[in-house]
């Protein structure tokens, strides 16, 4: 058998297969392409390492493993979450025809290909063949992206698509998230929605719906998501920007009914399991919470995938189980994976979440106490997000239930209310984090009225024709609360009463410093933080913000957050905290 191209010497190929002799079959398959080098696996999450420590051009992946939940099409989308795909790499799965349609969806959301068993050599000549192809004609996107031009690849792909060229739909989705990134996303929709008129795919019309959430429609998004739903029960992208629509709107049971859908599709998706878990314990159901945590913890401790949050509820859980050993576990695995990140303020910060625990579960109340108001006098800083607020509050209601004097806890879960109830979901959370200490739970009730009663009085100037006055008065109390809804509201009066304010200039410089100090992505939901890529989306592979996620992770423990609506690769709150 001839080559397959003149680059394929220097290829390294990664194949992923439970079965010996399969695997054998497709090393030989390989070599006699002329791929240079072969490296096999027979386990998903061994794969999943790999691909981790370095990059390959081509990965070749069975769909099912025996006595292992965790399918390829986990991997698939576990990989595409964490960007260690870059278009570069053709993956291909292999698969039975019992599992085909749910292997069709994963290869096209991954825009490579999929075997049908049994196939031919020959067959899966075509396939490579054809992927590589795709990826050296879509070439001058990818660099594009690479170099991360944004601007100019989305120009390439509009340009393909328009022009109905070679691979135009490929380029139609690609350019899609492009332009959503690029905090375009109406234009996005009516790229979507031109593929759906063209082909209807079901990762365009959800990327109708991401793009309408972005645009802050969710009512029309959730119509959308719904109708997807019913013509695809088992899309499980699907489900997660169904459930963070419904997270949006402060609709916590039906969002954990979401996750646990998306969970049950894909059981091996560390990501989902840890949004599942963390809602569930949010929600007050323990044992879920637990039992999804601690699976979550399994699959994931080793992987750049998994998020050290999920440690800190599970170590929650095991102090509400009254369990000492399972919450020094806990404990002992931030020590190390702070030993590892070498210096990060966010990882700290859960250690001493959990080490306060500790004490008050050994009855040490004076130092429990103590450890509790440090942690709660950093968690007021100006860079702490609703991420390490919640975990505060877990921590001063728990141990108010246990009779732990920590100083001042009732003036910090106020502070921090004012600064993170900026919506009925973010209030909720905060609500929720306090329920075991009623006090608490009615001081973040409290506060949120207290905010409102602040915007309606600042609104009522406005009414009166005061419109300055009703400006400076939404910035002077967001600034005093750190309220970025305060501040937002400030900036719409501003917006909408220009003409007759004559220092609307230096309100507006007042605005964006106040919009810099105190971002308001630092109020996303804890549940939403995790994850690299959108629910439904590409993910777009940037050399240097890549680098710079790499960088991030190492300081945090954690997975950065790439934003939806960003121009490159961003921190997310919980980067951004630390």
């Amino acid at each position: 058998m001839r080559p397959l191209d003149r680059d394929i010497l220097q290829s390294r190929a990664l194949i992923i297969d439970g079965n010996p002799t399969s695997r054998s079959i497709l090393v030989a398959q390989l070599r006699e392409l002329g791929v240079g080098e072969v490296t096999q696996v027979s386990r998903p999450q061994d794969a999943r390492r790999h691909l981790e420590s370095r990059p390959y051009d081509l990965v070749v992946c069975e769909y099912h493993f025996d006595r292992n939940s965790y399918s390829g099409r986990d991997l698939l989308d576990d990989l595409r979450r964490a960007q260690l795909l870059p278009y570069s790499t053709v993956f291909v799965m292999v698969t039975a025809e019992a599992s085909y349609a749910m292997v069709a969806e994963a290869a096209e959301a991954a825009l490579d290909s999929y075997l049908l068993k049994p196939y031919a050599a020959s067959a899966l000549e075509e396939r490579l063949a054809q992927s590589r192809r795709r990826k050296k004609s879509l070439a001058v996107i990818f660099e594009a992206i690479e170099a991360g031009d944004f601007e100019t690849a989305a120009a390439h792909c509009l340009a393909r698509f328009e022009g109905r060229q070679e691979y135009w739909l490929y380029a139609a989705r690609i350019g899609a998230e492009l332009l959503l990134r690029l905090n375009r996303p109406a234009q996005a929709q009516e790229l979507f929605a031109a593929v759906i008129e063209a082909k209807a795919a079901p990762w365009a019309k959800l990327g109708v719906a991401r793009a309408q959430v972005d645009q802050g429609n969710l009512l029309p998004a959730r119509r959308t998501l719904e109708s997807l739903l019913v013509e695809n029960p088992s899309y499980a992208d699907a489900y997660d920007v169904m459930g963070r629509v419904q997270l949006e709107q402060g609709h916590f049971a039906e969002a954990l009914e979401t996750y646990r859908r998306a969970s049950s599709i894909t059981p091996g998706s560390i990501g989902r399991l840890q949004k599942q878990g963390l809602l569930a314990f949010y929600m007050g159901e323990t044992e879920e919470a637990g039992k999804t945590l601690e699976r979550a913890t399994a699959l994931g401790r080793q992987s750049k995938l998994f998020d050290y949050q999920t440690l800190v509820m599970l170590g929650v859980v095991r102090f509400d189980q009254r369990d000492g050993k399972g919450l020094q576990r806990c404990l002992d695995d931030l020590h190390k994976a702070h030993y590892r990140a070498g210096c990060s303020p966010r990882l700290m910060r859960f250690i001493s979440v959990l080490d306060a625990l500790r004490l008050a579960l050994e009855r040490q109340t004076g130092p429990a106490g103590q450890a509790a108001a440090r942690l709660a006098a950093e968690t007021l800083a100006d860079d702490a997000d609703l991420e390490a607020a919640c975990n505060a509050v877990v921590l001063l209601s728990r141990l108010a239930e246990h009779g732990v004097a920590v100083d001042k806890a009732g003036d910090c879960v106020r502070a921090l209310a004012f600064r993170f109830c900026v919506s009925k979901a973010s209030t909720d959370m905060l609500a929720r984090s306090a329920e075991h200490w009623p006090d608490h739970q009615a001081l973040v009730h409290e506060t949120h009225h207290a905010i409102n009663r602040l915007a309606e009085q600042s609104m009522s100037l406005a009414l009166a024709g005061r419109h300055a006055e009703a400006v400076r008065a939404f910035l002077h109390h967001g600034r005093e609360h750190r309220n970025s809804r305060l501040i937002d509201m400030g900036a719409l009066a501003l917006q909408r009463y220009r003409a007759h304010i004559a220092d609307a200039a230096e309100l507006d410089e007042q605005v964006q410093a106040l919009r810099r100090r105190f971002d308001a992505r630092l109020a996303r939901l804890p549940v939403e933080a995790g994850g690299l890529r959108p629910a439904g989306g590409l993910a777009l592979r940037v050399q240097q913000a890549n680098a710079e996620a790499q960088a991030r992770a190492a300081a945090t423990g954690a997975t950065a957050t790439v934003t939806a609506n960003a121009g490159s690769t961003p921190a997310g709150p919980s980067a951004a905290a630390a």
